[in-house]
C-alpha cells in the first residue's frame, strides 16, 4: 500500500529511472516514475528526487512545476534561466495545457462536466487539503473514458484549470469517486486496491520558449 504521507514522513525513492522525451539546449521533458519526489523534501532522508537526479546529466536543469511523490507522468525541466522566466510566465497566465488520468472507485456518474470547488490546508491534518467555501477556487473538468463493471471502477480523464496542492485527488473524492491507491482521501478499501496512486500526467502543451512553437507531449500511463 503506498505509505501515508506527512510533511516529516521518509518517503522510499523508486529505483525506477525518469525517461527524457526531449531535449534541446532550452529545456527537457521527462516522465517521472510514481512514488518519486519532484523536489528534495524536509526530511533529511529524502534528498533522493527527480530534479536530483536529473541534474546528474543536465546541471542547469530547474523545477517550474511538480508532481507528487506518488503521481507519475510529464514535466517540462527548463535548462536556462530565458526559459525558466518563459515558462513559468505561462504557468502563470494558465496558458500551459495538462491532462491527467486517473482510475476512480465506482461509476463515474457523468461523460465529461466541470468540479468547482474550493481547497484550503486542513490545518488539523496537515499536510491534507479540504474542500472549503472560504478557500481557493479550484476547478477541474472530466471527461469518463470506461467504465470496468467487473472491478467497478472507472477510467477518467482530468484536466486541471488551476493548479492547486492534491486538486485532483481532492475532487474525485469530494465527486463521491476517490482515486485508487490514494492515501490521503480514498477509503481503506480503495486505498488497498493499487499498490500506488493510480493518477498520471498523461499529456502537456506549451510554447517553446525561443521559438514559440507549441509543443505537445504524451506519455502512456502503466495502469
Amino acid at each position: 500500500m503506498t505509505p501515508a504521507v506527512t510533511e516529516l514522513t521518509v518517503l522510499p525513492a523508486t529505483h525506477q529511472t525518469y525517461q527524457v522525451l526531449f531535449q534541446d539546449d532550452h529545456l527537457l521533458v521527462v516522465n517521472k516514475p510514481c512514488h518519486l519526489l519532484t523536489v528534495p523534501g524536509r526530511h533529511p532522508d529524502n534528498q533522493d528526487c527527480l530534479i536530483k537526479r536529473v541534474q546528474q546529466q543536465f546541471p542547469s536543469a530547474s523545477v517550474v512545476h511538480r508532481l507528487d511523490y506518488d503521481t507519475s507522468g510529464l514535466l517540462v525541466l527548463p535548462l536556462t534561466s530565458a526559459a525558466l522566466s518563459a515558462i513559468s510566465k505561462q504557468f502563470q497566465a494558465r496558458t500551459v495545457t495538462k491532462s491527467y488520468l486517473a482510475v476512480v472507485a465506482g461509476q463515474w456518474p457523468q461523460s465529461h462536466g466541470r468540479i468547482d470547488l474550493a481547497i484550503a490546508p486542513d490545518a488539523d491534518n496537515r499536510p491534507r487539503y479540504k474542500i472549503c467555501s472560504q478557500g481557493k477556487a479550484s476547478i477541474t473538468d472530466f471527461e469518463l473514458l470506461a467504465y470496468d463493471a467487473k472491478a467497478d471502477t472507472s477510467r477518467i480523464r482530468l484536466k486541471p484549470v488551476t493548479g492547486r496542492s492534491h486538486q485532483l485527488r481532492l475532487h474525485t473524492a469530494a465527486f463521491g469517486h476517490p482515486i485508487l491507491g490514494d492515501p490521503f482521501y480514498a477509503p481503506k478499501a480503495v486505498q488497498a486496491q493499487s499498490d500506488r496512486l493510480l493518477l498520471h500526467a498523461a499529456t502537456l502543451t506549451f510554447l517553446h520558449p525561443l521559438s514559440q512553437h507549441p509543443l505537445t507531449f504524451e506519455a502512456a500511463a502503466d495502469f
